[in-house]
């Protein structure tokens, strides 16, 4: 047999005996080279002072675990000067000094670590039959010593924040976009340690960012001669939220246009429906099923009386011959409906009517007043008996509905805003008809609007008017503090509408990031994350 079984061991290492057990594969081996250098001096020497063994563990063969049982050797330095007289023999080829695992395994478990992460690493190198223990897994992927690929210098840049906690604590993560890959992450969201990281890494020519001050101080520290681009969708909700502000000032017109539009697009009336008049959907179904029992019935009474045996009704009518006896013996068909239990809200029923019809339909004002009345219930129970009183009302009363049926309701600030932005014909006839009104009535914000769309087509790159004619209309309406903003970065902002570079492959990053951080169960510290976000990029 073969001393030196290649694919089986490392190079440099013969075979003197294979020992196998059902869990475990042991090889004795020896180091080929007769001798060995000092480490302090680099002088040979073939001088054996001991021997002893050292057990190193391997990759798996067939399934099996396998462990390395060396037997290393200390020599004697033939060098008088040398300060060591004894030294051990280094195993360079195979694994690090004091190690306890071949390099070879020892690289395929951190990138197992790195990959996998601690927990779920561990479980799969059990299957793998190279076990090792998530902490041990974690402690190998956070270990520097491992030296990093080259990778070629990065030329278009985008910087974003992740949040380690949101709202509180956050972190800045640097994308590659002309490589879609992660360049680096940074533990914190400073000028300073941006600019660092750009005066490490020259070459860098453009750089996209979102419009936080701090990341363009950062780039003017570390590479001011890079071209910045603010990333267009900040921009465009920059605007939106400077429109909403805008429509925020004439809340109360728009509150009162919402009332008179639903006093004027309000259905036609029809004759009261009350919601005891309209069946639900499980009231009509278990009508159905009690008529269909009863004409089963009806059908067992007539066979039983024309001498039909139990077992030809059953066999004919497909019901159980226990259940058709007890029908018969009955005499009618049992019904399982439950007697109407009362309701915490009987005996408030009529303070709640007469408040009803005094005005008050808030719910949650009802309920209160009940509890000074001694009432024990939740606040969902005087919900839903508003609800139902609602649907009792005649349909003259009722709000407007929307194109999916659901009734109209006044627009949030929020919605007012998303109405004066959008397309008429994309809007049910209700928000059309307040758009317009409201538009009417209010001059000042059918002009911050007008102005806002037109700063929408060209930031969308879907007009032919230039930036600066915009601003310049847009600046005398409610969103002059926006356009104030916009000119302090004009630079970007051009660059923006020029160039094709943003920041929404750093958004796709952040969203692999938070899911490598999430799925490590609280034990994501910078370091560890830093090298899992690497390894995969």
């Amino acid at each position: 047999m073969s001393k030196r079984l290649l694919p089986l061991i490392p190079a440099g290492l013969l075979v003197q005996q294979i020992l196998p057990s059902p869990e475990l594969l042991t090889i004795v081996v020896a180091p080929r080279e007769p001798w060995a250098a000092c480490p302090a001096c680099g002088k040979p020497s073939w001088r054996v002072h001991s021997r002893y063994d050292r057990i190193l563990n391997d990759l798996p063969w067939q399934g099996q675990p396998v462990r390395l049982r060396v037997q290393a050797r200390r020599f004697r330095c033939l060098q008088p000067e040398c300060r060591r007289l004894t030294f051990a023999e280094p195993l360079a080829d195979t694994a690090l000094p004091a190690a306890r695992r071949t390099g070879r395994l020892d690289d395929l478990q951190r990138h197992l670590g790195l990959a996998a992460g601690g927990e779920v690493g561990s479980r799969l190198a059990a299957r793998l039959a190279i076990p090792v223990s998530a902490d041990t897994l974690l402690r190998m992927a956070r270990r520097t010593g491992a030296a990093p690929q080259p990778r070629p210098p990065v030329r278009v840049l985008a910087v974003d924040e992740w949040a380690w906690r949101r709202g509180h604590r956050y972190g800045t993560v640097l994308v590659d976009l002309e490589r879609n890959r992660v360049a680096d992450l940074l533990p914190d969201r400073n000028a300073e340690s941006l600019a660092a990281w750009l005066k490490a890494n020259p070459g860098v020519a453009v750089v996209a960012r979102d419009r936080a001050g701090v990341y363009a101080d950062g780039i003017r520290q570390g590479a001011s001669d890079a071209v910045e681009v603010t990333d267009r969708w900040h921009l465009l909700r920059n605007l939106g939220d400077a429109v909403h502000a805008a429509a925020e000032r004439h809340h109360a017109a728009a509150r009162r246009v919402a009332r008179e539009v639903m006093q004027q697009t309000g259905a036609p009336s029809t004759p009261p429906t009350t919601a005891s008049a309209r069946p639900r959907a499980t009231g009509r179904r278990s009508a159905a099923a009690s008529a269909r029992r009863q004409g089963r019935f009806d059908e067992a009474a007539r066979l039983h009386a024309a001498g039909a045996s139990l077992s030809a009704i059953s066999r004919q009518l497909g019901a159980d011959r226990k259940t058709l006896r007890g029908w018969l013996c009955a005499g009618a068909m049992p019904s399982w409906q439950q007697p109407r239990r009362g309701s915490l809200l009987d005996p408030y029923r009529d303070h709640l009517e007469r408040r009803w019809a005094e005005g008050c339909h808030n719910a949650a004002r009802l309920w209160r007043e009940l509890k000074e009345l001694g009432f024990a219930g939740r606040g969902a129970i005087v919900r839903s008996w508003a609800t139902e009183r609602r649907g009792a009302e005649p349909h003259g009363t009722r709000a407007p509905r929307t194109a999916g049926g659901k009734p109209w309701r006044p627009p949030s600030g929020r919605r007012v805003a998303r109405l004066l932005m959008a397309e008429s014909r994309t809007l049910s006839q209700p928000d059309r008809t307040f758009a317009a009104k409201l538009l009417e009535e209010v001059p000042a914000l059918a002009a911050t609007a007008a102005a806002a769309k037109r700063l929408t087509g060209v930031l969308r790159k879907k007009s032919e008017e230039t930036l600066a004619d915009v601003l310049a209309v847009a600046e005398r309406t409610h969103l002059s503090n926006f356009v104030a903003e916009l000119r302090r970065d004009i630079t970007a902002v051009e660059a923006a509408l020029r160039l094709p570079w943003t920041t929404s492959p750093a958004e796709g990053q952040i969203c692999r990031i938070k899911m490598i951080k999430r799925t490590m169960c609280g034990r994501a510290g910078f370091a560890l994350l830093r090298a899992r976000v690497m390894h995969a990029a």
